[in-house]
């Protein structure tokens, strides 16, 4: 770590520590900087007593950020660096490394000067290499590399990795405005009755008076999810993820490839495991064809307008390929468009240089749609939460996109390469859309 620059450094670890759910700014990222120039810590545990000091806000997040420090810091940092002492520090304790067992004279060699209570770190006095030198970001290489790769081209201990970072993802609902109204100090309106109560103390005179203020509830959140062959490898994360929306928000999960199903219930089981054999049960067309029209009718007319779809944020994820007819899905995603407050489509194929939304199901749905990401990735996952976040602050788009050619015929799109296109486009009223849409 000879050459490492602490602030890139702790930059570097906020946001690590901020994807895997820790709540990390870069003013406590620079608090944190500011913390070990100032305390000039000579242990592994003193840093991490100054990173949690600096960096968390509740003591619920300290199992997190210990298992992100393990990973950075494997007592890799030689802080004579930083301080720019001439002379290397005794030999300090190391968090354990694989979780392999130490021995206590390990972790009590702390100075002693003994070769186990340096064991891993460079020669007492000898420089080491650069090509042999670690980074401090090597232990998550792999968790960075992840970030950008296509969901389609992980392997299954990729894909098992990302079942882990998947739940580490914030889930915030969009919030709506409550009918009833609450008193605050704050509050913008008069609660005349209770100004008036407190009168009675004060012979009828309004000394004190009362105010209240509207308050917000969670909007629903609805997630139907396309689990047939084109999507299967998709389907995979996007089924944690649904887990995870149900068990946090209390949304609806269903999913289709030639019929509708509904899996909320089988998602609220505690155990992940239980809770995916039994999904995969429940939806005997798994891998199957895809017949989005007949799914979306079905969703609309039995579950739809009941209640579940109106004034709802509905997470539509599938690649649009229709072995029925288009104009079936134009009819539903029009009548869903009425009954929903937000229709977000996340289609992995988007990624792709080039794309375009010519296949028959896709060019029939997104001129309903007010949200269009693609979601192929760790990092375009996380576009999909915000903007279910922000849906109640974008709310709905009056100018619906002009339809495009529908062309059933076309061949299927190739798989979206691990780095996804940039740019991001506004519908007319605003709408944040990542990527490019044509004939927007």
């Amino acid at each position: 770590m000879a050459t490492a620059d602490l602030p890139a450094v702790i930059a570097a670890f906020g946001h690590l520590l901020h994807q895997a759910g820790v709540p990390v700014t870069p003013e406590r990222s620079a608090r944190f900087t500011r913390a070990v120039l100032l305390a000039d810590p000579a242990t592994v545990k003193e840093l991490s007593a100054l990173g949690k000091a600096t960096l968390l806000s509740h003591h619920d997040q300290e199992e997190v950020f210990d298992r992100v420090f393990g990973q950075v810091f494997r007592g890799l940092v030689d802080f004579a660096e930083f301080r720019g002492d001439s002379a290397p520090p005794t030999p300090v304790s190391t968090l354990p490394k694989d979780d392999a067992p130490k021995s206590d004279s390990s972790r009590e060699g702390e100075g002693e000067g003994s070769p186990t209570g340096s064991e891993g770190l460079p020669g007492e006095g000898e420089a080491q290499p650069e090509d042999d030198e670690p980074s401090l970001l090597a232990a998550v290489s792999s968790e960075e590399r992840l970030g950008a790769k296509n969901f389609a081209e992980c392997t299954d201990d990729e894909l098992a990795l990302l079942q882990a970072l998947v739940s580490q993802l914030p889930l915030l609902p969009p919030m709506r405005r409550a009918r009833r109204q609450r008193r605050h100090a704050a509050g913008d309106r008069l609660d005349v009755r209770a100004t008036l109560r407190a009168s009675h103390k004060t012979s009828g005179d309004p000394v004190r008076r009362v105010h209240k203020r509207a308050t917000q509830r969670a909007r629903r959140v609805v997630l139907i999810a396309d689990v047939s062959g084109s999507m299967e490898p998709y389907a995979r994360v996007y089924l944690h993820l649904m887990r995870g929306a149900v068990q946090a928000l209390g949304s609806e999960a269903f999913v289709f490839a030639t019929r509708l199903t509904r899996l909320t219930r089988v998602l609220h089981h505690t155990n992940p495991d239980v809770a995916y054999r039994r999904a995969a049960a429940a939806a005997p067309d798994w891998s199957g064809g895809t017949r989005i029209g007949n799914a979306l009718k079905a969703f609309i007319d039995e579950h739809g307008r009941r209640g579940i779809a109106r004034g709802s944020v509905v997470v539509i994820v599938s690649d649009g390929w229709e072995l029925g007819d288009p104009e079936l899905v134009g009819r539903m995603m029009e009548q869903l468009s009425r009954l929903a407050f937000h229709i977000i489509w996340v289609n992995p194929r988007k990624a792709a240089a080039g794309y375009k939304p010519l296949v028959g199901g896709m060019a029939a749905a997104l001129p309903h749609v007010d949200t269009f990401v693609s979601g192929h990735s760790l990092r375009a996952l996380e576009d999909v939460l915000t903007a279910i976040r922000d849906a109640a602050v974008v709310g709905r788009r009056v100018h619906r996109v002009r339809p495009l050619p529908v062309a059933a015929d076309v061949e299927p799109e190739a798989a979206p390469p691990a780095s996804p296109t940039p740019g991001v486009d506004r519908f007319p009223t605003g709408r944040l859309v990542s990527g490019a849409v044509n004939g927007s």
